[in-house]
């Protein structure tokens, strides 16, 4: 696809994302869905109401009507489309910078679309094909301020509330700035939890620390877990579909590892679970241990709905699924990645004992992850040659699902382009950090060189 990545569709505003961009989407889709209504959702982003207002005159044109939800965390927006049966538009950029946004489309079923869902959309967008409406069948906006309460409760009735409330928790928060802001909060006092919080208030310039959950950006959190004596910490992105936790001693825990917890958690002998390509030995411990399948697809929230859609179809069971960047999935109960029922999962757990204890059996790989921009696409092609070559010199057979994965046993490296800003990765793990370290640099060294010979 030319348009859409691995979880849609994000870019700078105003330069790769524009408002004219996102009403064409919203016409495209609408034309396509050839639904009387779609719903419409943002998160704290200070340019989301500026696309929401694009994306409601692109579907207004081609007659349908709106309902207009206004900041919910991604998973809210999917349940009220699943609910209300209406396919839906959200417009966020996750865990991107403030100066990104972009467009996530979700179907009546309340599923992110699928690969070949989007493929039609994008061929109308290209195309310029739209069932663009007379002046007298034009849709209309209503506003919907229900959406949070709704997936609160809905929340509330699918987790084991009496046993989180038992443990008396004390639960340190960190929602980012972001839409969690607004339902976290109140779910985990609702749990029976004392809730800290830092970060809480709903800003789209995303003052106190940037959206994505990642280690060096949740200083804050560590501290306020320690001040606290906290049981745990967790921590959204800007649309909180993922949540990362920080343990009781205020030191923050690697997705990977809260990933394979709450896998051995839910799988049992027989069942499937589904990742990317740069899954972590971690849930392959796992799996192997708990006598479940594994499978593998390319990077992003996207393939890996498709894959399990897939699984369903073959009668799998497929209890959980993800990545290790916070962003899980339980599909028996709602194919989204959803940050605070990912929280409360892992808070069922932490009520039993403590994090550093849940995650203790998943804590001997190290992983790196170093990031290449480029500005131009001759840099990218670039890249992405030496990549190719680097991977069919080495000692090492590739796999080629997304990027270039090399396993060698006792580690492995992969290079890829990201599928949401002009970025290739570069990505490694293995049993200590210098060796992760050095697999990482050696294969960004060979990228850098090319293109600094450009």
């Amino acid at each position: 696809m030319k348009l859409f990545g691995s979880s849609g569709t994000r870019g700078v505003v105003g330069e790769s994302l524009t408002p004219e961009f996102v009403l064409r989407v919203a016409k495209a889709a609408g034309t396509v869905w050839n639904a009387d209504r779609v719903a419409i959702a943002r998160d704290t982003r200070t340019t989301g109401e500026m696309f929401v207002n694009a994306a409601e005159s692109g579907l207004a044109s081609v007659g349908v009507d709106v309902d207009d939800l206004g900041v919910v965390p991604t998973p809210a927006a999917v349940r009220y489309c699943e609910n209300q049966s209406v396919p839906g538009v959200v417009i966020t950029a996750s865990h991107n910078p403030p100066e990104f946004n972009g467009v996530k489309l979700v179907g009546d079923d309340g599923v992110e679309l699928a690969v070949e869902e989007l493929e039609r959309i994008e061929d109308h967008i290209l195309a310029e094909e739209f069932d663009v409406a007379e002046w007298d069948a034009v849709g209309s906006v209503r506003s919907v301020g229900t959406a949070n309460d709704g997936y609160r409760e809905d929340l509330l009735a699918n987790v084991d509330r009496e046993k989180i409330a038992a443990a008396n928790l004390t639960v340190a928060l960190d929602p980012g700035h972001g839409a969690g802001s607004l339902v976290t909060p109140d779910f985990l006092r609702e749990l029976g939890c004392e809730v800290r919080t830092v970060n809480a208030q709903p800003d789209g310039h995303f003052p106190g620390r940037q959206s994505e959950p990642v280690s060096e950006n949740l200083r804050d959190l560590e501290r306020l877990v320690r001040a606290t004596d906290a049981d745990v910490g967790i921590a959204h992105d800007g649309d909180a579909d993922r949540a990362v936790f920080v343990n009781e001693r205020g030191e923050c825990i690697s997705g990977e590892a809260s990933l394979a917890a709450l896998a051995a958690a839910a799988l049992e002998p027989g069942d499937a679970t589904v990742s990317a390509v740069n899954v972590s030995q971690r849930l392959v411990d796992v799996c192997e241990e708990v006598g479940a399948d594994l499978e593998l697809t390319p990077i992003g929230a996207t393939n890996l709905i498709t894959r399990v859609r897939e699984l369903w179809r073959e009668g799998r069971n497929v209890p959980v699924a993800g990545e290790g960047n916070g962003g899980v999935f339980y599909p028996n109960y709602r194919l989204v990645r959803d940050g605070a029922y990912i929280a409360a999962k892992f808070l069922e757990l932490v009520a039993e004992r403590p994090p550093s204890e849940l995650v203790a059996p998943y804590e001997d790989y190290y992983n790196v992850r170093i990031n290449l921009e480029y500005d131009e696409e001759a840099e990218l092609t670039a890249m992405l040659n030496a990549a190719a070559d680097y991977a069919e010199s080495a000692d090492a057979t590739p796999n080629t699902t997304d990027g270039y994965r090399l396993d060698y046993g006792d580690a492995w490296v992969l290079v890829r382009p990201s599928g949401t800003e002009p970025k290739v990765r570069v990505y490694a793990e293995a049993r200590s950090e210098e060796r992760a370290t050095e697999l990482a640099e050696d294969a960004a060294d060979a990228l850098r060189s090319a293109v600094a010979t450009l």
